[in-house]
């Protein structure tokens, strides 16, 4: 179980590389899938011995092996950010909940079952690799991309999908539906925000993003993901107007706090609400 654990955490290291390159070429006309990795400074080709996830980094010290120039920490943090997500993502899924299924996963991968989880999986770590793109690049541009945004959206109502095929025959009841009412529920409010604000509190990627946090968490945990994100983002702002690093009226991208929202609220969201409800009782 633990040299499993092991493989899908370098599987999204690996993952994560890939995903600095999507974000570096993103919105440029140089595709992510094709051309070697280069220096952003000196624009030397790199070789496969400084491509290797965060080793490369540390070895290196953070500095360019041909110009010297400084590597951004984002190459290491999203790399390793992305390898935690895709273990806490395997974990939730019933396959690591119990171990002695593992051995026969060979076996039964023919089953309808079985193939319905591996997609189930393949999607799961899809929709989060998108976030997390979505995450850096709002960052750095105060903009969500909609090549990013729209392939995010499909991806999460298929994994929707493939929740609700183990669920065949069962009758259709309002909570089969909670995924798309969360979704326009919470597209409605951040666009009433957009609309009172004119554009100034909220962005309309920011309408997109909710549509899909929505989509993807369901009800209640969107409730859980809006709440985290508001809070967050309310105290890291008043913690850069108070340092005196941003004005009452700066721009702060949300998208971030929103992404962080939604990955805190994916994995422990349940937790959360019932450790809230146990308070409030």
């Amino acid at each position: 179980m633990t040299v499993l654990l092991f493989f899908i955490f370098i599987f999204g290291l690996v993952v994560g590389s890939f995903l600095n390159v999507v974000i570096l070429r993103l919105g440029t006309k140089k595709s992510a899938l094709k051309g070697r990795s280069f220096c952003p400074h000196c624009k030397h080709t790199l070789a496969w011995y400084d491509l290797i996830p965060v080793l490369s980094f540390v070895l290196l010290k953070g500095r360019c092996r041909y110009c010297a120039k400084k590597i951004s920490w984002q190459y290491p943090l999203v790399e390793l950010a992305t390898g935690l997500v895709f273990l806490q993502a395997f974990v939730i899924l019933s396959v690591a909940k119990d171990p002695s299924v593992l051995p026969q996963i060979p076996r039964f991968l023919v089953s309808l079952g079985m193939t319905i989880l591996v997609v189930r999986c393949g999607l799961l770590l899809a929709v989060c690799s998108l976030l997390i793109i979505i995450f850096v690049y709002d960052l750095k541009h105060y903009l969500i991309p909609d090549k990013i945004i729209f392939p995010a959206i499909v991806v999460a109502f298929l994994y929707q999908i493939s929740l609700r095929l183990t669920a065949y025959g069962q009758r259709l009841t309002l909570t089969t539906f909670y995924p798309l009412l969360a979704a326009f529920g919470a597209a409605t409010f951040f666009l009433l925000l957009v609309l009172i604000t004119h554009g100034k509190g909220m962005g309309v990627g920011d309408v997109k993003l909710a549509f899909l946090m929505g989509l993807f968490l369901s009800w209640p945990q969107i409730a859980t993901a809006l709440f985290i994100a508001f809070l967050s983002g309310g105290l890291v702002g008043l913690v850069l107007i108070l340092t005196h690093k941003k004005k009452l009226k700066s721009m702060v991208p949300f998208g971030p706090f929103l992404v962080s929202g939604t990955i805190i609220a994916l994995f422990w969201g349940e937790k959360i609400v019932s450790w809230y409800w146990k308070i409030l009782l």
